[in-house]
């Protein structure tokens, strides 16, 4: 009798056995329809010239100028190439670097050891990127620790901070320097989750420890590096304005400047809310694409995925 019930009917009486679950969902679902769904209604700003005082339903519409406007303006090639050589910098240093310190950290006996090194690497995380910045410039100053460290290996080009060839360097170290113990939370929860009877079986066999690491270790986290992978991917554009707006200056700002970066800056203090809008969608549109097809390749590999 059940399956003969219709969509209302069981949803209906769903409601009534399970109505404390759904009122815990509503701020839930509220959440996500007032802070990610409803500012979608914005990106109809990127097809149009839009006015404050006649609002989104009605502004002008123009169709793909904004878009082609970007495409041939002199900012295109540099803040894509910024993006892109920040990100897969960042991609190629800072996500294999805390897969290795988790596995370092798994093979420390000490619990006291254990804890005392986690706790010290989870701690730059919680710093200000505001502070984070400010120990770079007075790092990066022409007296200052980085800057005499690079002198002493040759570098003569004053200031590291105001070098447009140290910014790159700068920005992808600090960042490593302050996620790496962060990052490597979820590798860590991954590596205590693998089954010990399978080191125990592999110890009979005769393997040593680096032979257990490559046979046992890494098959078992494989799946969560595959999968926070994917996700990485989905984020190659995703360079933020934040820390690159306070470190960069007209000096460094030829490889400084970012997609995110120019979109604040033609977007919040210029003005001009329709170009920003349009620059903003293509980036999103690159990050779908590669996501997409990140994870289908994935799929198809190794049958991982996300969905």
């Amino acid at each position: 009798m059940s399956n003969k019930r219709t969509f209302g009917q069981r949803l209906k009486l769903d409601l009534k056995n399970h109505w404390q679950i759904y009122l815990m969902a509503i701020p839930v679902v509220l959440y996500f329809l007032i802070f990610n769904y409803a500012p979608m209604v914005g990106i109809v700003m990127g097809f149009q010239k839009f006015q404050i005082s006649k609002g989104i339903f009605g502004s002008q519409w123009v169709g793909f100028t904004h878009f082609i406007r970007y495409f041939n303006s002199p900012y295109f090639l540099r803040t894509l190439r910024n993006t892109l050589l920040i990100s897969l910098y960042g991609l190629f240093f800072s996500f294999p670097l805390p897969i290795i310190f988790a596995l370092c950290l798994n093979e420390v006996r000490s619990a006291k050891a254990k804890k005392l090194v986690q706790t010290i690497s989870y701690l730059p995380y919680f710093i200000s990127v505001v502070v984070v910045v400010s120990i770079l410039f007075d790092f990066g100053k022409s007296n200052g620790l980085i800057t005499t460290i690079a002198q002493s290996l040759g570098w003569k080009g004053g200031a590291v901070i105001s070098s447009p060839k140290w910014f790159r360097s700068l920005y992808i170290g600090s960042n490593l320097w302050q996620h790496l113990g962060y990052n490597s939370i979820i590798f860590i929860s991954a590596l205590a989750a693998i089954d010990p009877t399978l080191y125990e079986a592999a110890r009979i066999d005769g393997a040593n420890r680096w032979q257990q690491t490559i046979h046992v270790t890494l098959p078992g986290i494989a799946s969560t590096i595959v999968v926070l992978l994917i996700l990485r991917l989905g984020q190659i554009m995703g360079v933020g304005y934040e820390k690159v707006i306070l470190m960069y200056g007209p000096s460094t700002k030829e490889t400084a400047e970012v997609i995110a970066s120019y979109v604040y800056q033609v977007g919040i203090k210029d003005g001009d809310y329709s170009y920003s809008t349009a620059i903003n969608l293509f980036n999103s549109i690159v990050n779908l694409i590669v996501l997409w097809t990140a994870n289908t390749i994935s799929r198809k590999v190794n049958e991982t995925s996300i969905w």
